[in-house]
């Protein structure tokens, strides 16, 4: 009896050290409060992006201002704050490409470089808030076969410098562009730093190397292309010429009462879950160099991962909700340090500041 009340408890401990190795540690953190500071009768929409430059400036990119139908409508909105979050101005206001904000990042330069999922471009500003450079083309209004979200199946085939819902943007060490088209074309396109189209990688699908809904993307100091391949679940990790070189999974176990963002606990299968499902990268961020590591967020137990280059998660914090230190599907992360991070929420229309300890 005694031998098998100990193997029993051998066992038990067993299991109780596995699941503590597949358990990264909570980060623990805050969350300035009241940190943004809006003029008066200006608001924030859904927020979809956010960046920091190199003078610590924040630009918040929001699906706020709205105008036009309910359906199709403009909603883009491009701010900038001062390291103290004081607002300092309204980038592109009215601008043509505005119609449904996704990403804003900034470069080493300091140019600021907007996706617009709704109109199919990606502009780039230089850090006085001009037009430098615009990437895709708008529909036109008057074309017959502008429509609003279609989705035609079977896909149309991709078109060399024009996207379809296009999501993100990210640089290599020599200032080539990739861009992440996105939602319908699932590709990376690839511009050098003129602006010339260079290539494409990879296609709708499941395989290594095919995409569904690419929705960020980074690249690190060693020109590591790292995809948020969100309706996959899972981070691809490609060389400058598209090549595949890892694909990294988060698997982090989720307490059964973790609270939902909104609508119903992702179920384990059927169509468009993985998008919904713990780990389905939404946001990527990589650090600065030198010590890069990186950051990952989930809509779903609504989760920030911290992460190796490498793909071992080191640490998570935060969940949903919609109180401070809680989140309402994390769309961007900015992390211009190891322990200073910003986030832009869809779900509480707020940004918030996030210091880790």
């Amino acid at each position: 009896m005694r031998i098998m009340l100990w193997a029993a408890t051998a066992g038990l401990f067993a299991s109780l050290a596995a699941h503590a190795q597949q358990m990264p540690p909570e980060i623990q953190y805050d969350s300035v409060p009241d940190f943004f500071k809006l003029p008066e009768n200006m608001y924030f929409g859904e927020l979809a992006g956010i960046a920091v430059n190199s003078k610590k400036h924040i630009f918040v990119l929001s699906r706020g201002n709205t105008t036009g139908p309910a359906y199709g409508a403009a909603a883009t909105q491009l701010l900038e704050f001062d390291q103290n979050g004081k607002f300092v101005r309204e980038i592109g206001k009215n601008l043509y490409a505005w119609a449904f904000a996704h990403t804003v990042r900034v470069d080493k330069n300091d140019d600021i470089w907007v996706s617009d999922k709704g109109s199919d471009m990606v502009i780039r500003f230089d850090p006085a808030g001009r037009v430098k450079m615009v990437f895709g083309r708008k529909p036109e209004a008057s074309d017959e076969n502008a429509h609003p979200l279609e989705h035609p199946q079977p896909p149309l085939a991709p078109i060399d410098g024009q996207f379809r819902q296009v999501t993100d943007v990210a640089w290599d060490s020599a200032e080539n562009i990739y861009i992440s088209d996105g939602y319908i074309n699932s590709r990376v396109a690839k511009y050098d730093k003129d602006g010339n189209w260079v290539a494409s990688y990879g296609s709708f699908g499941a395989e290594r190397g095919q995409f569904n809904t690419l929705h960020s993307i980074a690249i690190d100091a060693r020109d590591r292309v790292y995809v948020a391949d969100r309706g996959n679940r899972r981070i691809q990790v490609l060389d400058t010429a598209g090549k595949v070189l890892d694909v990294y999974t988060i698997d982090v176990p989720v307490p059964p009462n973790s609270p939902v963002a909104i609508g119903n606990r992702p179920a384990e299968t059927g169509p468009g879950v993985e998008t919904q499902r713990p780990g389905a990268p939404w946001a990527i961020c990589i650090t600065p160099p030198p010590n890069q590591v990186m950051y990952v967020s989930d809509s779903y137990p609504g989760r920030i991962y911290k992460m190796s280059l490498d793909g071992k998660v080191l640490g998570w914090l935060g969940g949903s909700g919609k109180t401070l230190k809680k989140f309402g599907w994390i769309h961007e992360i900015a992390c211009p340090s190891e322990n200073e991070l910003y986030v832009a929420e869809l779900l509480n229309w707020r940004a918030q500041k996030l210091l880790l300890h």
